[in-house]
């Protein structure tokens, strides 16, 4: 049999990236006004209401949990412990429909604040329950300067060999973030009278490598089971789509450096299991647009996204 070398997250990343930079990738998507590209330390944000998943800690982690702001928005690195931190609608227009976030960062960072909680308070002003997952990362230099180097040289380098196929590898180098993202909807389905939510309308939505995780965790099977997903500005490869694929909606930008020049399989799998499938493919909005305003159409994603799940009866209460 033949034997094949797992490859490394953060290597998959770079077969996609070529020669593009991160500078580069953000400046295309992130508005003028805030692109502040600085990674400048901030004391850890105070989180009350994050709920430790009690998946453990990142075994031989050498580095504590530290955070950074960049491009005018809130990052954490060396996250060693997971969490959930629950945005909750107004009762009065609860829908019963929860949605997990999972922000992206590369599975060396978190974009906490722009694909994370402005996501969840957007919609928990639209009746949905939104909880936003702090997975574990990998490690990274403790010191800034050397955090930089390492951002810098997952973004410059590319694979020593052509990768198998990028989900496959994916599966399995993300066993302890699917273990998160399990551990996420197991926890809201045990709280879920207490939170107003119904146990069958839990879904999930990822961000560049939080998409990655929310594909993983969907083909992963098991226990998590999310009635849908949406995958926005994440891989598009082709994967075996399972007999009882939930909906999907999926939002990319055609100027996308990392993830708009290897084709729509993904799109195409989706479809040819004859499962739901919604793809909206942005003339403009770079990577990482998430919830910043920006005069592109890509900033439109949100509101398709709500009436999509508006169109599924995710916004209206179950009965």
């Amino acid at each position: 049999m033949e034997r094949r070398t797992k490859i490394p997250t953060h290597r998959l990343l770079s077969a996609f990236i070529a020669r593009s930079g991160l500078a580069v990738a953000f400046a295309l998507s992130v508005p003028a006004q805030a692109r502040d590209d600085a990674m400048t330390p901030i004391a850890t944000p105070a989180q009350p209401t994050a709920i430790a998943l009690g998946t453990g800690t990142l075994a031989g982690a050498a580095a504590p949990e530290s955070w950074h702001r960049q491009y005018g928005s809130l990052f954490a690195r060396n996250v060693v412990v997971a969490t959930v931190t629950p945005f909750l609608p107004d009762p009065a227009r609860a829908s019963g429909t929860a949605v997990i976030v999972a922000p992206g960062g590369g599975f060396r960072t978190l974009s906490m604040e722009n694909e994370g909680w402005d996501v969840a308070r957007a919609l928990a002003a639209k009746g949905v329950a939104a909880f936003v997952l702090k997975y574990r990362l990998k490690q990274t230099p403790r010191d800034m300067p050397g955090f930089e180097r390492s951002m810098a040289e997952m973004f410059s380098t590319t694979a020593a060999r052509p990768p198998r196929p990028v989900m496959d590898a994916i599966m399995a180098d993300l066993a302890r973030q699917i273990t998160d993202s399990r551990a996420a909807f197991a926890l809201i389905r045990r709280r879920a009278a207490e939170w107003h939510v119904d146990p069958n309308r839990i879904g999930m939505i990822g961000f560049s490598a939080g998409a990655m995780l929310t594909m993983a965790t969907t083909l992963a099977g098991q226990d998590a089971r999310p009635a849908f997903i949406a995958d926005i500005y994440g891989p598009l490869d082709r994967v075996t789509v399972p007999a009882n694929a939930p909906p999907l909606f999926v939002a990319l930008a055609a100027d996308d450096p990392f993830f708009a020049h290897s084709g729509f399989g993904l799109i195409d799998a989706w479809k040819a299991a004859g499962r739901p499938v919604e793809f909206h493919l942005y003339e403009q909005g770079g990577h990482g647009f998430g919830m910043y305003r920006k005069d592109t159409t890509s900033t439109g994603w949100f509101d398709a996204f709500v009436r999509w799940l508006d169109m599924h009866g995710m916004l209206q209460p179950a009965r």
